[in-house]
């Protein structure tokens, strides 16, 4: 489908690349850009005579759709589609946004929350038809659809019964996180922005990328994550194990992007969850970009990851294999304030994985050092099995007792004295 880029800035000159990645993330085929430098305009947003030039190059390349990389409101949707050739859809960002997601979601939850911010972006859309169908304007074609008078209670009662449900799926998704960490996971996130090479790195730290080997460790989960270059590859959560003695799960989230309105953020709270819930934070970074724009997108996370976010936050700048290690320097100085002591890596090359692995040890929640003596019996051996799943044994030694000296989680510590507890007694207690 053919689309026209058009974009507005206040003042400066208006970059419309990452607006036409979007575009063609969602298979368009980008046939014209259009761009102004003004006040918005609070009827049309663009000024009169740049619609006319804009309807002239719809005209001009027969595009179906143009494409703005601003806030559309409903009327300006409305009233654009009035001045545009028959037929001629309108959509802003958040529309592109939505498509996107639509394409990439393969989980239930993930359907239910583009469904959610489908019908967050509709409702005020709903609510403008009603007001315009009161002054017997009854828009059609033109952006916003017909009028129907209960709309607005059916979009409501949607948003409800999908709140209600995906309640529901993060309760179990909690459930099986506090599972994991009894069983002695440590739960490590990656976030950051869209196309910062999550996934690939995902895939570097991982020790099972097999999709037949996670259908059974992790079968609530999506198969091997995507490493494309393309924006929103990964939608839903992707977790794997991390390459290390100790038992880490690494989940991959889908990536921030520029300017989400508030209520597309809170449509994917329960993916965000992953990462809000998580032991450590990894925020990885694209090194190749400007320092303008790595500076702008590590406030910006810092802002969504510190409103509920608790745990340590390890920034990782990817790419390196992009740019020279004075550029690097140079970027790293620039930045120290929001990323002191980052780790640097190239997750295309698989250089820093080890460093970056080390780190992420490091960074974790210390363990705690146990030593249980046992009685010797076929619970015992059992219990002995569990704690070299669970935890990292220094020193096992037999002989009328079973002695065991590790270190893990104090969950699992706790679980096994609890376990030890249970065991008979022996027979000279």
């Amino acid at each position: 489908m053919k689309a026209i880029i058009a974009k507005r800035v206040d003042a400066g000159t208006a970059d419309t690349g990452e607006i036409t990645d979007l575009a063609r993330a969602a298979d368009y085929e980008v046939v014209g850009t259009i761009t102004q430098t003004r006040t918005e305009d609070a009827g049309l947003h663009f000024g009169e005579g740049k619609v006319d030039e804009l309807a002239a190059l719809v005209a001009e390349t027969g595009a179906e759709t143009v494409i703005f990389d601003n806030r559309l409101g409903p009327y300006q949707t409305y009233n654009l589609g009035g001045r545009l050739p028959d037929d001629t859809t309108v959509i802003d960002r958040f529309r592109l946004i939505l498509e996107i997601f639509g394409q990439r979601a393969r989980t239930r939850k993930a359907q239910l929350q583009v469904e959610l911010a489908e019908l967050r972006y509709e409702l005020p859309r709903a609510e403008a038809k009603t007001s315009l169908a009161k002054r017997d304007e009854r828009p059609g074609f033109m952006g916003l659809g017909e009028y129907d008078e209960s709309r607005e209670q059916d979009i409501k009662a949607q948003i409800s019964a999908i709140r209600e449900e995906l309640d529901g799926i993060e309760e179990t998704e909690q459930h099986r996180r506090e599972q994991r960490r009894e069983s002695g996971f440590d739960l490590v996130a990656l976030a950051g922005y869209t196309n910062a090479g999550k996934s690939t790195l995902l895939r570097q730290v991982a020790a099972d990328v097999e999709v037949d080997e996670n259908e059974d460790l992790h079968p609530d989960l999506e198969p091997t994550a995507e490493s494309e270059d393309r924006l929103f590859t990964t939608l839903g959560t992707t977790t794997r194990r991390a390459a290390m003695d100790r038992p880490v799960l690494v989940t991959d989230t889908v990536g921030f992007i520029a300017d989400l309105p508030h209520w597309l953020v809170e449509s994917f709270k329960s993916t965000l969850d992953s990462v809000y819930r998580a032991d450590l934070v990894l925020l990885v970074v694209d090194a190749s970009e400007s320092v303008e724009s790595m500076r702008e997108k590590l406030v910006t996370a810092h802002d969504t990851l510190y409103e509920r976010n608790e745990a340590p936050i390890v920034t990782v700048l990817n790419k390196t294999d992009l740019v020279s290690p004075e550029e690097l320097a140079e970027k790293r100085e620039a930045l120290s304030s929001l990323a002191p002591n980052p780790i640097t890596v190239s997750a295309a090359e698989a250089d820093g994985i080890d460093d970056l692995l080390e780190r992420i040890e490091r960074d974790l929640p210390d363990y705690e050092r146990e030593r249980l003596v046992l009685p010797m019996t076929d619970e015992t051996m059992s219990l002995v099995s569990w704690i070299h799943d669970h935890a990292r044994v220094e020193d096992v030694s037999y002989g009328d007792q079973a002695t065991v000296a590790f270190e893990a989680r104090p969950a699992v510590i706790e679980r096994a004295r609890d376990k030890a507890s249970d065991l008979p007694l022996p027979e000279s207690a």
